[in-house]
């Protein structure tokens, strides 16, 4: 049996209204971008989980009420005033522990860069309370980091590499975000 309890403190501290200020450098067109954003998140109820599951064609998960499972709306307005809103449900199926070190499949009903249901993988470090989230689109190889410093306040960093060929290490960025989060509720 797995241990969740710090994974499941990490996502209690996460519920709530967050502001935050980001950064985003894009490396071909050499340009940076700042934006700000208003998210909520709130915890899923079972048979919302359960369609996260279905709507990616899921095996069945045993216990799917101790999972953490979380709707998020946002909306973010950039610098030139472009404005993006969403709204998804996201769960996280831990698979697998090696000391401090949580691994499984992380699954939303609608992705970032792709308007569909994605599977992909996260770890979560319960000695530095950061959580990475990998995730393979058509074209680019999303690497998602969100350290929670405290409470109130996470460290948000994101790198968006070119997808290469199969079998290959990831090597040529796209885009680089950073942001810091503050919990305003």
């Amino acid at each position: 049996m797995l241990n969740l309890s710090v994974f499941h403190t990490f996502f209690d501290h996460c519920v709530g209204r967050w502001s935050t200020e980001r950064t985003y450098h894009y490396l071909a067109q050499q340009e940076v971008e700042r934006s700000h954003t208003d998210f909520e998140i709130t915890p899923l109820t079972v048979d919302l989980k359960q369609k996260v599951l279905s709507d990616n064609q899921y095996e069945a998960v045993p216990n799917l009420d101790l999972l953490p499972g979380f709707g998020m709306a946002f909306d973010t307005v950039s610098e030139k005033g472009e404005k993006v809103s969403q709204t998804l449900n996201l769960l996280f199926v831990p698979k697998q522990e090696d000391g401090p070190l949580l691994a499984g499949d992380y699954l939303r009903d609608r992705a970032y860069e792709e308007a569909r249901p994605i599977v992909s993988s996260f770890k979560f470090d319960s000695r530095t309370h950061e959580l990475l989230m990998t995730t393979n689109y058509t074209r680019v190889v999303s690497v998602d980091s969100i350290t929670l410093i405290n409470p109130e306040t996470r460290i948000r960093k994101i790198l968006n590499y070119l997808r290469p060929p199969a079998d290959q290490p990831l090597e040529k960025l796209g885009l680089v975000g950073f942001g810091v989060e503050q919990k305003v509720a």
